[in-house]
């Protein structure tokens, strides 16, 4: 059943619509932080590799990430930030084209993939470009030209979400690889990634899945590539063996070779323990909600505020779990609404950007928030000169 509010830490008078920038807090997870620290860390010292077994712990969470994405176990890997696995997909992407020079991405892309992708073009200096046409003109620019395209799943300011089964196909007809960025993806929308066919897949678990501040981010490698991927970022648990303390690198026989530093194991702990949330409820289940959620919100906005516009695709089925309106004074409106109770965020240039997230939000959260948002509007409680002033997060 949904919600499940019992299962998270809601503060009072707070109607939280940014789990797709950061999620709840689930109230088992403060338990199991303080055994990890207290008890395992704490009491076992060094150890709890062992007696808390925290050595299986990446492996563990990685297969069970891999349930909500629609991909086998042993296929995901975990740790290290998203931007990491970015750098490490578009790196073994790139080695399986040599012949090819264009990484295809969207002008909707989140920048830090666009970031790293610059990053990597320098350094390994072989005349690669980047391409970002519009969202609408991908399928038109995949030619035998791309060596891989790389897009974020669902837009991170608009909600618009690619159709995944469609790009890969293309891709592969074209002869490039394909690696989506699942960061608004994973925990919102089923996902049938295996079946999609493409070779990698990337995501953090800090939003929908619940995993926390920085929680770690997780790699897919398609199964049947992953013995010729050859790692950028070689890392020491990334070897077949660590613990031999082999002078020269030997990538272990699986995923697993796309770690690379000492697992975070208070933060893997914490997200093993926030993807309970998940026992027992599917993501057809999930999407049915955040679908029945975002289109009342729409239309409760729509109702009340008809100087904001949606910036979201009016298709529930084009977009993720995500609303976005556009409006001037967007940034100061975010900040009236915030001071009201009602906690969404916003993105330049006038986006001011709402998440469902079904597991703690139901029908009268979002007829609330609608009403909150109407007196902020309607009241241009913007002007206010306090919330013109901008933080350093957004």
């Amino acid at each position: 059943m949904l919600p499940r509010k019992d299962l998270f830490h809601i503060p009072d008078g707070v109607i939280y619509l940014d789990g797709n920038s950061l999620g709840m807090l689930p109230v088992a997870a403060q338990a199991r932080a303080a055994q990890v620290i207290g008890e395992e860390w704490g009491n076992q010292l060094i150890r709890a590799w062992n007696s808390a077994d925290w050595m299986a712990l990446p492996k563990k969470v990685g297969d069970r990430i891999a349930g909500l994405i629609g991909a086998p176990d042993g296929s995901v890997a975990t740790g290290d930030t998203l931007s990491i696995k970015v750098y490490q997909a578009l790196a073994a992407a790139l080695e399986m084209r040599p012949d090819r020079k264009v990484i295809l991405s969207d002008d909707g892309n989140f920048p830090t993939d666009l970031y790293m992708a610059q990053g990597l073009t320098r350094l390994i200096d072989k005349g690669h470009v980047i391409r970002t046409p519009a969202a609408e003109d991908v399928l038109a620019a995949i030619d035998d030209s791309v060596a891989v395209v790389m897009l974020t799943h669902v837009d991170y300011r608009s909600g618009r979400m690619h159709d995944m089964q469609a790009i890969t196909r293309a891709a592969h007809a074209a002869g490039a690889v394909m690696i989506w960025d699942l960061a608004h993806s994973a925990g919102a929308v089923p996902l049938d990634l295996a079946g999609s066919g493409a070779e990698f897949a990337v995501g953090c678990t800090y939003k929908y899945l619940n995993g926390g501040p920085g929680a770690p981010a997780f790699i897919y490698a398609r199964p049947d590539i992953i013995d010729a991927v050859a790692p950028a970022l070689s890392g020491w648990m990334g070897h077949d063996a660590p613990f031999a303390m082999d002078l020269d690198y030997r990538p272990a026989m699986a995923t697993e070779r796309l770690r690379v530093g000492t697992p975070p194991i208070i933060q893997l702990s914490v997200l093993d323990t926030a993807l309970d949330a998940w026992d027992g409820v599917t993501l057809d289940e999930i999407r049915e909600a955040s679908i029945h959620l975002s289109e009342l919100f729409i239309a409760e906005v729509e109702r009340r505020c008809p100087t904001l516009t949606l910036a979201s695709p009016r298709d529930p089925l084009r977009r993720g779990s995500q609303v976005s309106f556009a409006f001037d004074e967007g940034y100061a409106a975010m900040q009236a609404l915030i001071a009201l109770g009602v906690i969404g965020d916003f993105r330049a240039p006038d986006i001011m950007r709402f998440g469902f997230t079904p597991l703690y939000l139901d029908d009268d959260d979002i007829r609330a928030a609608a009403e909150k948002i109407e007196t902020v509007i309607g009241d241009e409680l913007w002007r206010d000169p306090r919330y013109q002033v901008r933080s350093r997060v957004t």
